[in-house]
């Protein structure tokens, strides 16, 4: 009987089996926050839309460790969240067997971008989605007779919410729809609180907050159909080896005469369904909120929104699109978050932010975080300008510029 010449750990985790292609484009919250009925109501979700990375400059404030007061150079990931919008409330009961849904109760007035949800082929299709169930533009006569039985007998509140897909640098026409959660006072208060949002735009600062610790759930970027050594991070072959060398050389014993499950085998690399979880918010670029609730204006009744990318320490005001457009996205026109690290999947893709399940006590989630610096160069080129009016008082005047 042979054995092995030298013990070695597996290559590539058994955890994310089976390795094939996500169902859903879209990240699905498998699990909300457990629901704190002494809080106020609030929702616990949102969605994100990948716009690019780029990198940051701060001062580390950790008492007793080497970098403290030391300046720290990190990437992040800008995620443009528009507004969402609230169409809808589902409420829950408890089985034997898991949550139920008992009662839905849709919005008066449906955007287009939403009905287009309800279709594969919006252009082959009659359009008569929520016709009847607002006719003539009345809410549904059965809509308080449904309100009145969730409040008597649901358990758990979800609101129904759509991204404003409108609004982005998108070809696509057709909005993401998803349920979010309401965690905080009783089941009357929630469908109340949810009722009240109803065709209202929730910008994400009423959601999340600066130096929050979230979750971030999505779908990986696709790679396609790839070998062993690119897939599981096999060793390859010696050189000489005949019919290649990215294989993996015995993939079972004779007995039993099938191969397991858990050896490498090429196949669908990417495309997975992925949930990270502790991502930092470092910056929200949204309206301000008032402690009422109230969304800040200035004096001519404009919203108070600070979407810039520069600091304190910044000469000049500055967008937090980089020179020349993020790569593959475009310029970001709509409120931006700012998380710590990579995001899964590429740029354009949506990604579904979540409160964090855990009780955050760590020194990086009590850590507030003070920007010096962030980068707006040119992800294109070699980045040597951070504006295009930093670049014109350095270069002079062109010929471009004489000829106009």
């Amino acid at each position: 009987m042979s054995h092995r010449k030298f013990e070695a750990p597996r290559h590539g985790s058994l955890g994310f089996l089976p390795r094939k292609r996500a169902t859903r484009h879209r990240g699905k919250i498998k699990a909300f926050p457990k629901d704190d009925q002494s809080a106020s109501p609030h929702l616990t979700a949102f969605f994100a839309y990948k716009a690019g990375m780029t990198h940051i400059v701060r001062d580390v404030d950790k008492p007793g460790s080497k970098m403290h007061k030391k300046e720290a150079i990190e990437s992040v990931t800008i995620l443009e969240t528009p507004p969402i919008i609230a169409v809808g409330v589902v409420g829950y009961i408890e089985t034997p067997n898991g949550l139920r849904a008992l009662s839905t109760v849709w919005a008066s007035h449906l955007q287009e971008q939403v009905i287009r949800r309800f279709y594969k082929n919006w252009y082959r299709s009659k359009k008569k989605a929520f016709t009847k169930h607002n006719a003539g533009g009345k809410p549904n006569a059965n809509n308080e007779r449904e309100l009145a039985k969730m409040k008597k007998y649901c358990k758990v509140i979800r609101i129904l919410v759509h991204s404003d897909i409108a609004k982005l640098p998108l070809a696509q026409k057709k909005a993401h729809l998803m349920e979010v959660q309401i965690n905080g006072g009783d089941i009357a208060a929630k469908v109340d609180y949810a009722v009240s949002l109803f065709e209202q735009s929730i910008p994400v600062s009423k959601v999340f907050s600066k130096d929050e610790m979230i979750d971030v759930i999505g779908v990986t970027k696709g790679k396609g159909f790839e070998g062993v050594t690119t897939r599981w991070g096999t060793s390859r072959l010696p050189r000489k080896t005949h019919k290649g060398l990215r294989k993996v050389a015995c993939i079972g014993a004779w007995h039993p005469s099938r191969v397991k499950y858990s050896v490498p085998r090429a196949g669908q690399n990417g495309y997975h369904h992925r949930t990270q979880i502790n991502k930092k918010i470092y910056k929200i670029a949204a309206p301000q909120f008032t402690a009422e609730g109230t969304i800040v204006k200035d004096d001519k009744g404009n919203i108070v929104a600070d979407r810039h990318a520069s600091t304190e320490f910044d000469l000049t005001k500055k967008e937090i699109t980089p020179m020349g457009g993020f790569p593959h996205y475009g310029v970001v026109k709509n409120d931006w978050v700012m998380v710590r690290g990579t995001v899964v999947g590429p740029v354009k893709r949506v990604i579904t932010l979540r409160k964090t399940l855990l009780r955050q006590t760590s020194r990086n989630a009590t850590e507030e975080i003070a920007l010096k610096f962030i980068d707006t160069a040119s992800k294109f080129g070699h980045g040597r300008f951070q504006t295009a009016e930093e670049k014109a008082k350095f270069m002079g005047k062109r010929k471009r510029d004489i000829e106009n």
